[in-house]
């Protein structure tokens, strides 16, 4: 066995060596990127964290308080059918007997009347005054007693367990309303209470009442399975009647500072998962910071020993389910606690009668009535199953009662009954389990979890230090190596650069191609706005006097001109205006791309690279200036083609049954009435109508699918070709990059040998640092057994 004294002080250093790490990581901005350090955070906080809570999760009545009472071996938790607590409870370890304590921490006044209009608004109960009403209080007790009478009982629906809550917290209200705070959550002391021991306290929380209005409780016990900062933790039924108990749980399963969870099922009573028990596991399993310490538990087993069905439904549940679980266990919690209890009880007890089951009540008349365990154990007894095949030749008999058939068959059995129950209810099993697990595994587990964690940062690291390393082992220590070096690579560099230039080139095109360009699409947007714009202005303030006075004067032998020849005047007008538009705000766009292109291009790397070699630019900022002289003339050219187009109607200006061909027919018959121009311009706002019925699809056509189409070929024929043209003239230049280099290059070969030795010597501090940690962690694990594990060094 691993000694854990010898191995915890081993990894007292164990935060520093994975900090150091962690450091390392963070000086490369290239693997930063790549190493998400969640999870290795998580698993170094697991590691040197004081505390290891072990949350007990699953549904209310699932089991879950009996079974930490069956683990510490005494009844702190109040654990009753159907009951369900919202009551934190955390025991910690007392290092002394006499250092064992509880603190309680109660509801305030706020959150007990909250939680009794929670209730209430379940059950359907108004409340007309407040819980502190007596009267109120009268009759809500009735209403839960009608309600689980009706019910058949308190633990046999949904409703009726609501009520029997609602009923604990009005009684745990009244008998403790001097310990509330009308808002805080007020915190005593066992000493305060006028507990003089642990079991006083216990006692009293564990009452129903009182346990409904407590909110937290916080023992410290003197236990083996406590030490090294084991922290159990358990927590309202994530199926309880008030719902931010059951958030309680989730929340807290899904907390970080959650180191395991304890998973109380109880499909062996239900027969199936519930949607909130598989909730509970996916969250569970979700949280990196639980990984694998899980424990599955389904208790009640008792109850499948009595139904085949249930039984068979259980075996196929972990077939299916939970076939490769390896923390895997069947309980009875209820046996397995008061059997194991019995061995504490006196001789005048009557096998523990008196003492365990001290909160037993006389019935009616004075009738003793049975408790729950004396049950269970003449039921074990007589119809489990579990002793056919033993020397035990038990009977309960009818005649007797139950605590009589109880007390009889522990005188004539005795203790190895007791141990054969105890065995059969699989207590010992997961106690054995969970002890082997806390005291054995969980260091060493916890450790080479964070050693796994660790391997793919360790990894990368170790690849890129080796990969740093050759290259700059590689590099020349003396100033004419560095240079012959430098000038060999001139032609790689050239061509280099010119490629870089072209896929640059390349992307802008394709950037305003796909109208990724935002700048682009923005100038393009002012293009249209504009166009649109200026269309309607020019219809605005279209004159029909001075177009019939334009077309009178081309024919002085005519005193009258027709319909058709105002609107040819209108057409050249509006064509003519729009085509100054257009050209203008093409300029205005083609003028904005390459200003932005060249800044763009001055800002790459390639650019940099040629004024390095060649002391200038390569020519590139001549080519872009020259170029954006030749688009902007082919696109002015396009401009006035579109808009030279206007002058002609629209193909379906003409069409019957359109709007178009209706209104020229009424302006017709308007402008028929006289011959002189006064008919004419009374037809003005007719008129305008009409050219605005033209030219509006005309200038939508151009600006949704004709000029930015023209726009996008236009560069693209003119920027690729030059693009490659400008690739092969950089490389050409071969012969003016040595010489501007040989010039330049001793005092540039210089620095770079110094900035190579600085890096060299950095790196190899680094590499050291890293080693170093390893070496620890590595130790460590060695100590541990844990080879498998071990993180990889450098070796150079």
């Amino acid at each position: 066995m691993v000694d854990m004294g010898e191995t915890l002080s081993q990894w007292e250093n164990l935060q520093d060596w994975v900090n150091n790490l962690l450091e390392l990581l963070e000086r490369e901005p290239s693997l930063r990127m790549q190493q998400d350090t969640t999870a290795i955070e998580t698993a170094l906080r697991k590691v040197v964290s004081p505390k290891f809570e072990i949350v007990f999760g699953g549904a209310f009545s699932a089991g879950k308080s009996m079974l930490i009472n069956a683990l510490l071996e005494r009844e702190l938790l109040y654990s009753a059918e159907g009951h369900a607590t919202g009551t934190e409870c955390y025991i910690e370890y007392a290092s002394q007997e006499e250092e064992e304590r509880v603190v309680l921490t109660f509801l305030s006044e706020e959150e007990v009347f909250a939680t009794a209009d929670a209730l209430c608004q379940q059950l359907e109960l108004k409340i007309l005054d407040s819980i502190a009403s007596e009267e109120t209080k009268t009759l809500l007790q009735n209403a839960c007693d009608t309600i689980i009478e009706i019910q058949g009982g308190e633990s046999k629906s949904e409703k009726a367990k609501q009520a029997k809550a609602l009923q604990l917290l009005l009684k745990g209200y009244y008998e403790n309303k001097d310990r509330l705070h009308p808002t805080m959550n007020k915190t005593y002391s066992m000493e305060q209470l006028n507990f003089s021991n642990l079991s006083e306290a216990a006692s009293y929380a564990r009452r129903g009442s009182n346990s409904a209005i407590l909110k937290r409780l916080q023992y410290y016990c003197h236990h083996p399975l406590l030490e090294d900062g084991n922290v159990f933790v358990d927590l309202p039924g994530i199926d309880a009647p008030v719902e931010k108990d059951a958030e309680l749980t989730y929340s807290k399963i899904e907390a970080p500072e959650t180191s395991a969870v304890i998973c109380v099922l109880k499909p062996a009573a239900a027969g199936d998962m519930t949607k909130e028990e598989t909730e509970l596991l996916e969250k569970m399993r979700s949280n990196v910071g639980i990984g694998e310490r899980v424990f599955y538990v389904f208790n009640r087993i008792d109850e499948t020993w009595y139904n085949a069905q249930l039984r068979q439904r259980l075996e196929r549940l972990i077939q299916t389910e939970f076939r490769d679980t390896p923390r895997l266990y069947q309980t009875s919690g209820l046996l397995g606690f008061y059997g194991s209890q019995l061995k504490y009880t006196s001789s005048e007890d009557r096998f523990g009668l008196d003492s365990i089951f001290a909160e037993s009540v006389k019935g009616l008349g004075g009738k003793e009535e049975t408790p729950q365990f004396v049950s269970e154990f003449n039921n074990y007894c007589a119809n489990s199953g579990k002793l056919t095949r033993t020397n035990f030749k038990v009977s309960v008999n009818g005649y007797q009662t139950p605590n009589e058939n109880y007390v009889r068959i522990l005188q004539e059995w005795g203790t190895p009954l007791q141990q054969q129950l105890i065995a059969d209810s699989g207590i010992e099993e997961f106690r054995q389990g969970i002890t082997r697990y806390l005291t054995e595994e969980k260091r060493p587990q916890l450790f080479a979890s964070l050693a796994d964690e660790l391997q793919p940062l360790c990894i990368s690291l170790r690849q890129y230090y080796q990969a740093q390393y050759r290259e700059l082992d590689s590099q020349p220590r003396e100033i004419e190596q560095m240079k012959a070096q430098e000038l060999a690579r001139i032609n790689q560099e050239l061509q280099g650069v010119g490629a870089a230039f072209c896929h640059h080139i390349e992307a802008e095109v394709n950037s305003v191609v796909a109208g990724e360009d935002k700048a682009f699409e923005g100038d393009f947007q002012q293009l249209k706005g504009k166009l649109v714009n200026r269309l309607d202005k020019l219809i605005q303030s279209f004159s029909v006097a001075h177009a019939y006075s334009r077309a009178t004067s081309s024919h002085p032998r005519n005193a009258t001109a027709p319909l058709l020849a105002v609107l040819v005047e209108a057409f050249y007008y509006l064509a003519n205006d729009l085509e100054e538009v257009l050209v203008e705000s093409t300029t205005v766009l083609v003028s904005s791309f390459f200003q932005r292109l060249i800044q763009r291009v001055r800002q790459s790397e390639y650019y940099g690279k040629l004024y390095r070699m060649l002391g200038n630019e390569g020519g590139i900022e001549q080519q872009l200036e020259r170029l954006e002289e030749q688009v902007k003339f082919a696109l002015m050219s396009e401009a006035r083609t579109e808009c030279d187009r206007y002058v002609r109607e629209s193909p379906s200006f003409y069409d019957e049954g359109t709007f178009s061909i209706y209104q020229l027919r009424q302006t017709l018959q308007q402008t028929s009435q006289g011959y002189d121009c006064e008919t004419m311009i009374e037809a003005e706002p007719a008129i305008r109508q009409l050219l605005k019925l033209d030219f509006e699809p005309k200038i939508s056509a151009t600006i949704r699918r004709h000029f930015r189409q023209t726009i996008n070929q236009t560069l693209k024929t003119h920027l690729l070709p030059m693009a490659e043209e400008q690739k092969d003239a950089i490389l050409q230049q071969y012969a003016h990059a040595r010489a501007y280099l040989e010039s330049t290059l001793e005092e540039e070969a210089e620095e770079k040998i110094r900035r190579n030795e600085q890096l060299q010597a950095d790196l190899t501090d680094n590499i050291a640092a890293y080693n170093n940690a390893v070496e620890g962690i590595n130790q460590s694990l060695q100590a541990l057994e844990f080879y498998q594990h071990q993180l990889p060094a450098v070796d150079l």
